[in-house]
């Protein structure tokens, strides 16, 4: 790994090339989804560029993260529609009240940083936060379909907004909906086209230049009636982004009256709760995906964008939160240091003052269709399913809060979600609510430091959202790099957020060079397979499953070494390029051998990994071989060639490698993906005895890191007739390896 680039001045002279051309591409996703994300919140377009620009300006000069980009986001959108209907008093200065509590919702957010409070987000149930999320999304979707459709719901309900979708359906004018459904293709097939001009540009911003053509076979620019089938359908200008000639006629003030009202202090609250809770988790997210594994100061943090909210909120911007999309796109494209954020904001201004008269040209449907294409993702079919995967108790949390919120707000949406799973608690406990208190507050937790200097961490009775600030105070007592041992075997419930919170810490505590262990929870059972489920200690719990059992059989019936439990040291997996990227939750059904004619070490185990981050992260677990050479041979990656978008990570093709072909040998070249940046290394090493064996076997990703390989087939669990198979490939595969290394 490089060298870590340094802070401030020193590291703007250093690398403002990098972080220069990384904010570039930034830049041109911020555009359109600033714009589109302060018309979906039914602000003024420009309130959006105000926010990216603030974002990226003010923020850099006092913050705690190291590389994410701030901004505002989709999580935003509620927010301030809820503000907009509740204090619409028929003035016309709806927007105005909410943009006093944008500044006031800064102001107690960077008060929560200074009292470092930053860590109080730890408390807030995630199934829940998904479950306003969700709920964010269904209102994206319910408000911007009709725009995309050229349709109109005057219901003040989202349901109802919904329903109207269908049923004006038939009224949806053909002119809208062609661009709308053009940009929608774009979006989902954009990373699967192969042709390099179409990657110049990232797909928003595609979706956005591909609009204005058809605007001008339309003529937008005329009021008129255009006839197809027999029917007439009004085009014109208002289909088209309004924006002000220049910056200071965009500029709006905030309005102080309504400061008095619950109306007000409803809105306030719900900002500041629903943008510290997703700022402070994308930045742990960012943490984990930053190349040189920097920690965001969250205390820090909080105080850079309460401050630069208010800032946003005077001059009639939106609140400012880190961005997880903008952040990653930062990140693979090279930036090193805060600077990038900076830099991203003075080219939005930039942009926005030479591309405003082509932005008058862009059909509002356009923006539309992003958010509509946002808004299904956080609400698809594929979230219930990662929630449900969690355990059945997450899921009823996560659809409680959603309709919760739905029919009322986010405030009440998410103190229900958060009563409605302190409730399940208490009911899976089987304890009236003074025990159940007791247990979460008086639980006899503590820490024992050990005459050779490491720690036990006792955490006793009910360990759930509730206790995370104690035992946070414990820790904070544990030195870095000390050895912790965390018992659970005393528990009677732990919750899926503390679960979270302690499988965090043992990473950040093994970073440092400390062993830490998470034991006692042999005798728990829970509702999911997902290691950080909830989970309740019954006396008869310990029951292997038949898979478990029949892998033990093989064990023993093969003389190799197996077991069933957690093993949370996923260190040496990191080392893959595969795994580099993708954080680890656990290992567990580990079952080790010794292909002993040729000394080599196997492990078999299944792995539970993520993809993507944050509160859209989805959870996968396979089973792996890990086959140690005990020698050097190339770094590469082989893959079944066609797969590339659904398995392999895309960023590669941007680090230096590239497809390998052998001419001599076409049918290996058209089955496989093989990269890697030596190349020369590696067409040494694949010989005619190694490529004739990967022709006429089962095809494995495999990857090298330069002395061992990992070997995995799907992304599943294998079965037990699929394991010995692993087992076979393994030591064939071994055998020939040997036989070349040792030439």
């Amino acid at each position: 790994m490089e060298n870590t680039p340094k802070n401030g001045i020193q590291g703007l002279i250093e690398n403002w090339q990098s972080d220069l051309i990384a904010a570039v591409s930034v830049a041109l996703i911020a555009l359109p989804l600033s714009l589109g994300i302060a018309l979906a919140a039914g602000a003024p377009a420009m309130s959006g560029i105000f926010s990216a620009i603030v974002g990226g300006v003010v923020t850099t000069l006092y913050r705690g993260g190291h590389i994410s980009v701030n901004g505002p986001a989709k999580g935003v959108i509620g927010v301030i529609l809820l503000g907009i209907t509740l204090m619409d008093d028929g003035s016309g200065q709806a927007f105005n009240y909410v943009l006093a509590a944008v500044v006031v919702s800064g102001a107690l957010q960077t008060l929560l940083g200074l009292l470092k409070l930053g860590r109080l987000a730890d408390i807030f149930h995630s199934s829940v936060i998904q479950g306003i999320l969700a709920a964010i999304g269904i209102i994206i979707f319910a408000k911007q379909i009709h725009v995309a459709m050229g349709t109109h719901s005057d219901s003040p309900s989202i349901i109802q907004n919904l329903i109207d979708a269908v049923v004006y359906l038939p009224q949806a004018n053909p002119f809208v909906v062609v661009i709308a459904l053009s940009g929608l293709l774009l979006l989902l097939f954009h990373s699967k086209i192969s042709n390099r001009f179409f990657h110049l540009l990232p797909a928003p911003m595609w979706v956005i230049a591909l609009s204005i053509p058809f605007v001008y076979a339309f003529n937008f620019f005329d009021v008129q009636t255009l006839s197809i089938f027999g029917k007439a359908y009004e085009v014109g200008p208002t289909l088209l982004l309004d924006i002000p000639d220049t910056i200071t006629d965009s500029i709006m003030h905030p309005n102080f009256s309504k400061i008095n009202t619950i109306e007000f202090w409803t809105t306030v609250f719900s900002m500041l709760i629903i943008t510290s809770i997703e700022s402070l988790a994308i930045a742990k997210a960012v943490d984990k995906i930053d190349p040189y594994k920097r920690k965001t100061d969250l205390n820090k943090d909080l105080t850079g964008i309460g401050l630069s909210t208010m800032v946003a909120g005077l001059i009639g911007g939106l609140p400012i939160i880190a961005v997880i999309i903008r952040s990653t796109v930062n990140i693979h494209n090279g930036a090193k240091t805060k600077w990038s954020n900076m830099y991203q904001g003075l080219l939005l201004l930039l942009f926005i003052v030479v591309l405003s008269p082509i932005m008058r040209q862009v059909p509002l449907c356009a923006f539309a269709i992003l958010l509509v294409y946002t808004g299904f993702k956080l609400a698809s079919p594929a979230v219930f399913k990662q929630v449900y995967n969690q355990g059945t108790e997450q899921l009823v949390f996560f659809i409680g809060t959603m309709i919760l919120t739905l029919y009322t707000n986010l405030l009440i949406g998410l103190l229900g979600g958060l009563l409605l799973a302190l409730v399940t608690h208490m009911l899976l406990a089987k304890l009236s609510i003074p025990q159940f208190f007791k247990m979460v507050y008086k639980s006899r937790t503590k820490l024992v430091k050990r005459p050779d200097g490491s720690f036990d961490l006792k955490i006793r009775g009910i360990a759930n959202f509730l206790g995370i600030i104690k035992v946070d105070k414990l820790v904070a007592q544990i030195p870095s790099g000390a050895d912790v041992n965390i018992d659970l075997s005393e528990t009677r419930l732990v919750g899926m957020t503390y679960m979270d919170y302690l499988v965090e810490y043992l990473k950040i505590q093994r970073a440092t060079g400390g062993k830490v262990f998470i034991t006692g929870l042999d005798s728990h059972v829970s509702s999911s397979t997902y290691n950080r489920a909830l989970k309740i200690s019954l006396a008869s719990s310990s029951k292997l499953s038949q898979r478990q059992k029949r892998l033990r059989n093989l064990a023993t019936e093969k003389d190799y070494q197996y077991a069933s439990q957690v093993d949370w040291n996923t260190i040496y997996l990191k080392k893959f390029h595969f795994f580099e990227i993708r954080p680890i939750e656990r290992k567990y059904n580990c079952l080790k051998g010794t292909f002993k004619d040729v000394d080599m070490s196997w492990e078999i185990a299944d792995v539970t990994y993520n993809e993507g981050q944050a509160f859209t992260a989805e959870t996968f677990n396979t089973t792996l071989m890990v086959l140690k050479l005990n020698k050097k041979i190339p770094v590469f990656t082989m893959e079944k060639e066609g797969v590339l978008e659904k398995i392999f990570d895309r960023v590669m093709a941007f680090t230096g490698y590239k497809d390998i072909d052998f001419d001599m040998y076409p049918d290996f070249s058209k089955k496989f993906l093989l990269m890697g940046n030596n190349e020369a290394e590696i067409r040494s090493f694949f010989t005619d005895e190694i490529i004739r064996f990967f022709e006429n076997h089962q095809i494995y990703h495999l990857e090298s890191n330069g002395e061992a390989l990992i070997i995995f087939d799907k992304i599943k669990l294998a079965r037990t007739d699929e394991t010995i198979a692993f087992i076979e490939y393994g030591k064939e595969l071994a055998t020939l390896l040997n036989a070349k290394i040792s030439s």
